[in-house]
């Protein structure tokens, strides 16, 4: 080779070498590209999961505030409120995305999503940012203060990490050590399929950041019930008003401390009644639950017990205060009325009552009320009509000729939301899928009064990406199975739209069943 130049052969040569190392460079890329849009997929699947764990816990919540608003009603409230600024902030996302991928024939062609021309061109305007660059900036860092605002103070920062938005100038430190600005850092001049991935995360940060949100104020409230510390004291026994000069402890009347057992044994106490210092022993005792008294009821008129009873929790003395009242009565001059479970009738039950008048036969009492019937002796049954309250009246002759009578006026209430359950279990559960297929779904009424029979008759099922399918009867049918046999482990079933009565008064219409979510495990 004269002149050190290279033959015709080693040229072609030097060449192909040089073309098949850009095509090595160009399937890198490709690589790099499709592990992208694979990222993507699988946040995307990820998001839909988390929706429907999201969707139904807060159909849960919004069940326990409907029954017992006091705990759970502003927490229900602050649950909606970060529900609904998600979902606006999770929508305006999408629509970035749905943007992005205008034109695109194939959706999943990832490879050829190399160009950044769509976010390089709506989010910046030369050196600075257009309209919708300061938009994007404006709903992310507005959706991060305000659901901070909202959430328990434990998730304050985790929510701030987690849509951090550079240093306090918003600029991000590169590998060079020079600064950028957060958004051209993260968004200018990235292929579509990585930025298409980005905003897909930006969304699981949303779902997770209201996961965490959910969960930790449940979490907050159950602590807050078990803690002895909210605990409040009553009085309990056999009656609630006694005649001069009774002992309380032919009534078994004690202090107790609500939502407790009977493990919890104070270690001391330090009471009154009406100004007067008990003594332990001659006047109450210490005993499992709580105090049992042995003192008199006293002269009639009401009377006072308070002071402090002292239990070990977690190594340490914690206070709770005592102040009850309690009335004693002379002989009495009006009727007895007490329902026999609750301070309320549920409509669709027999409410047992018991209604009498102290001194006067059960045989000579006579009582009244639309609904109400005698069983026998101080015995009877009300079953509720129509409207909210209902009025008991009652009416005897005492010993010495004197006519006594009262009316008692009750709340009258709907029997509550029944739970849905799969093989007895509620809410959101684990379970194989075997178990799913074989399972019975069921509906009941956890920590109602009555022991009600109901029986389903029917409900939905729906698996992720398979039709909704109608079944009669409380086990899955062979569309359900079928459907069932598509699922994935991690997949999220439904059952929902449970239709359940009551076995011995099916003309009663209850409310709608609670739905259960269940994530299939294999």
């Amino acid at each position: 080779m004269a002149g050190g130049k290279n033959s015709p052969r080693q040229k072609m040569v030097n060449l192909m070498y040089l073309i098949f190392i850009a095509m090595l460079a160009l399937n890198m890329s490709k690589e790099v590209l499709a592990a992208f849009g694979i990222m993507n997929e699988k946040l995307e699947t990820s998001n839909e999961k988390t929706t429907a764990s999201n969707d139904a816990f807060l159909e849960s919540l919004g069940t326990k505030a409907s029954e017992d608003a006091a705990k759970y009603d502003k927490l229900y409230k602050n649950a909606q409120e970060i529900k609904s600024m998600s979902q606006e902030y999770y929508d305006y996302l999408e629509g970035l995305k749905v943007g992005m991928m205008e034109g695109i024939e194939d959706p999943k062609d990832y490879a050829r999503m190399d160009m950044a021309d769509y976010l390089d061109q709506k989010l910046f305007q030369g050196e600075t940012l257009s309209e919708d660059g300061k938009k994007f900036m404006s709903n992310l860092t507005g959706y991060r203060d305000q659901v901070a605002a909202i959430v328990p103070t434990a998730l304050k920062q985790s929510v701030i990490d987690r849509f951090q938005t550079g240093d306090e100038n918003g600029k991000v430190e590169k590998r060079d050590g020079t600064k950028q600005d957060w958004i051209n850092y993260h968004y200018e001049g990235y292929p579509l399929v990585a930025s298409l991935a980005k905003l897909t995360q930006l969304q699981a940060d949303v779902k997770i950041t209201e996961e965490a949100a959910l969960k930790s104020m449940l979490a907050g409230e159950l602590t807050d019930q078990v803690s002895l510390k909210n605990f409040a004291t009553s009085l309990a026994g056999s009656k609630t008003a006694f005649y001069s000069g009774e002992k309380m402890s032919e009534y078994a009347s004690k202090i107790i401390i609500s939502k407790t057992d009977n493990s919890s044994t104070p270690i001391r106490a330090e009471l009154t009644l009406d100004g007067r210092k008990l003594s332990e022993g001659s006047d109450y005792k210490l005993e499992a639950g709580g105090v049992k008294m042995l003192t008199s009821a006293g002269a009639p008129g009401d009377h006072t017990i308070a002071g402090m009873i002292y239990f070990k929790q977690d190594g340490e003395e914690v206070e709770v205060p005592v102040e009850n009242k309690f009335a004693t009565i002379t002989m009495p001059g009006a009727a007895l009325i007490a329902a026999d479970k609750m301070n309320v009738v549920y409509r669709g039950v027999a409410n047992p009552m018991s209604i009498s008048i102290p001194g006067i036969p059960n045989n000579k009492v006579s009582a009244s009320a639309p609904g109400l019937s005698k069983s026998n002796g101080s015995s009877y049954v009300m079953n509720p009509r129509t409207g909210r309250t209902v009025t008991i009246s009652a009416s005897g002759t005492l010993p010495n000729g004197k006519p006594v009578g009262s009316k008692v006026e009750f709340r009258i209430k709907d029997i509550p939301r029944p739970e849905g359950s799969v093989s007895k279990q509620t809410g959101s559960i684990k379970l194989p899928k075997r178990n799913v297929e074989i399972a019975t779904v069921g509906a009941g009424l956890e920590d109602f009064d009555f022991d009600l029979n109901l029986a389903v008759s029917g409900f939905k099922f729906k698996v992720p990406g398979q039709p909704t399918v109608s079944v009669r009867g409380n086990k899955m049918n062979a569309k359900a199975k079928q459907a069932l046999s598509r699922a994935k482990r991690g997949d999220i079933v439904q059952i929902f739209d449970i239709e359940a009565y009551i076995t011995n008064n099916k003309s009663y219409k209850l409310k709608k069943v609670s739905p259960v979510v269940v994530e299939i495990t294999n």
